[in-house]
């Protein structure tokens, strides 16, 4: 369990809590990435994400006296905190929500062939686009559990739902993406 393991996460915020900066820059080496990535796919700029996710951490160590255990890993907290400010983009109307096919996933690198690179890249677009199809709620759940490798406790948790729900979600989600992929991708 997370909560007692030496050096573990929890235990680098409760470090944090006492004062130690350090261990805040622990943690947000720890995340910085997955936040980042998180706020990349929902907003489609490259600066914006940049942006929220250094106020994410900037919230995130005001708060962090206010964080506690809860059974779950603090990234969710993290992803927490950058979801809220990107619905607030969202909904100051400054900047429409769009997943991006080129940058979602920088780092999938295909060491075969070329010409597996390029059908690895098509297959991710088609998949990416379908996904850019689906209700917010399943494009959202979607993300967090296969882009960003989320737990459904931790899905929830971000998505301020129960885990059955969250379960209930992801299952209509890939029935629909099966739907909509092209048969020569599924």
């Amino acid at each position: 369990m997370e909560a007692f393991e030496p050096g573990g996460s929890w235990e680098l915020v409760r470090a944090a809590q006492d004062g130690d900066r350090g261990a805040f820059a622990l943690l947000y080496d720890k995340y910085v990435d997955v936040v980042f990535r998180y706020v990349l796919f929902r907003v489609n700029d490259r600066e914006l994400a940049e942006d929220v996710t250094s106020e994410t951490f900037l919230r995130a160590l005001r708060r962090i006296s206010s964080v506690t255990y809860q059974g779950r890993d603090v990234g969710a907290w993290f992803v927490t905190i950058a979801r809220n400010l990107v619905l607030d983009h969202v909904k100051s109307s400054r900047f429409r929500l769009e997943v991006t096919t080129a940058e979602v996933d920088e780092s999938g690198r295909v060491e075969s062939g070329p010409e597996q690179q390029v059908l690895a890249g098509a297959t991710r677009a088609v998949l990416l686009e379908c996904v850019r199809q689906l209700g917010a709620d399943q494009r959202e759940c979607i993300v967090l559990r296969f882009l960003q490798g989320l737990s459904v406790a931790e899905t929830a948790v971000v998505m301020a739902r129960n885990e059955g729900a969250v379960k209930a979600l992801q299952h209509r989600a890939v029935r629909r993406l099966a739907q909509l992929l092209p048969p020569e991708v599924r």
